[in-house]
């Protein structure tokens, strides 16, 4: 019974794997969750609701205060859990890499028996034709040569509010956020999400893209003008799986 679910589990895993690579040929790739805080801060630690400031208490009678209120004299910047702050996404980035490798190898190897305890005059005699001197010999010659190079430009400049969905104990913030915009049949959307420090966020209530540590950052789209622009689906297998 054992051996029979240890091979069920050996066919399966292959299987998975490639059921994996099909749905990534056919949708495209996905982005990973955020590695942080999920292992480092789980369900059961505290979490604070503000990064800087207490709950508001009740407002006191005869004041026309109350501590923690937003008023003009207070932070105005996002603390608290439902806060939103504004993101401003900005990729300038550009690679160029020109990579050339050549390769070649040669072997040659010869061996024989000229002398075997005198018995190598017999070996002619059992197998007609055979010269104890030369019984194998192997020549082999292989030669490869590669290029490639790489030039990419990619700029987005964007503006996304997101919502803090977490405050951690040490102060810093996790926030979220997605927007999207339908223009006739055609949706471009834009998800943001990772983790921020209080004092990254500017007196404007903003903050850079470059300054959000576990970043993931989506812009993309669907609709007509996605799909014709995307390779459809059995091409995108084709190319995975070719083996030439």
């Amino acid at each position: 019974m054992r051996r029979a679910a240890l091979i069920s589990a050996a066919c399966l895993l292959p299987c998975l794997a490639a059921c994996s690579s099909v749905h990534e040929a056919v949708e495209g790739p996905k982005m990973g969750p955020m590695s942080y805080p999920a292992p480092l801060v789980g369900q059961s630690q505290p979490t604070f609701q503000s990064a800087r400031l207490p709950p508001p208490e009740p407002v006191t009678p005869n004041s026309l205060w109350r501590t923690g209120a937003r008023t003009f004299f207070n932070d105005q910047r996002a603390g608290r859990v439902g806060d939103i702050v504004t993101v401003l996404v900005t990729v300038n980035d550009s690679a160029k890499t020109q990579n050339t490798t050549n390769t070649n190898l040669t072997t040659s190897n010869a061996m024989g028996v000229p002398n075997f305890f005198g018995l190598e005059s017999s070996i002619g005699k059992v197998i007609p034709g055979i010269d104890p001197t030369k019984l194998v010999a192997t020549n082999s010659a292989m030669a490869s040569a590669g290029t490639g190079g790489v030039n990419r430009a990619e700029q987005i400049s964007v503006t996304i509010a997101a919502v803090v969905t977490q405050v951690l104990p040490n102060g810093n913030m996790v926030i979220q956020g997605t927007q999207e915009i339908k223009t006739n049949n055609d949706v471009r959307q834009l998800t943001v999400a990772g983790l921020i420090r209080p004092e990254d966020i500017s007196s404007s209530n903003t903050i850079l893209s470059s300054q959000i540590a576990e970043a993931r950052i989506n812009y993309g789209g669907r609709g007509d003008i996605s799909a014709v622009q995307k390779t459809p689906g059995g091409t995108a297998l084709l190319q995975r799986f070719w083996p030439f």
